[in-house]
């Protein structure tokens, strides 16, 4: 069975898309049933560049990729979510919609690459795509299918800290 997992901040446009990206990309390579998809508490209604070069300089296809909101996956036909990652500190702090199934829900903060200085910003994504792309196959390394909700809770809290 597949394990979904969806990756909010603010505007889906930078922190969450890497981590969709990453996480698929991880999952595919390993051959692991994980489906990640990213969304916004207000999205942006735009991807942005620098996230969409990093992630293809790492080989992932982001063809298909788009700014989305968080609404879309509390639709009745929405994929259920076994786990929900909020990786901006804005988004930790809203209220979040009621995700069927009560999934298994952690912080993982990461500084907005979109702030650095222009000229800065290309290695600003790079960096945050690496460390979301080492978290992720931290991740992809739990026995997801075994574990209960609390056992999974335990540990991604401690991936949170490492």
């Amino acid at each position: 069975m597949t394990t979904n997992v969806l990756i909010l901040c603010t505007h889906n446009s930078a922190r969450s898309v890497l981590a969709e990206g990453m996480l698929n990309h991880w999952a595919g390579r390993l051959g692991k049933p994980v489906r990640a998809y990213s969304a916004g508490s207000a999205p942006g209604g735009r991807i942005n560049p620098h996230a969409l070069e990093a992630l293809a300089r790492a080989g992932v296809d982001t063809a298909s990729f788009r700014s989305k909101s968080w609404d879309v996956f509390t639709e009745p036909d929405a994929p259920r979510m076994r786990i929900v990652i909020t990786v901006c500190d804005s988004a930790a702090a809203e209220q979040c919609p009621y995700w069927p199934g009560s999934p298994v829900k952690v912080h993982w903060g990461y500084p907005d690459p979109s702030n650095a200085v222009e000229g800065n910003k290309p290695a600003a994504f790079e960096v945050t795509r690496q460390a979301i792309g080492y978290r992720m196959l931290q991740l992809l390394s739990l026995p997801l299918a075994s574990m209960t909700d609390a056992e999974l809770q335990a540990a991604l809290a401690d991936i949170s800290r490492s």
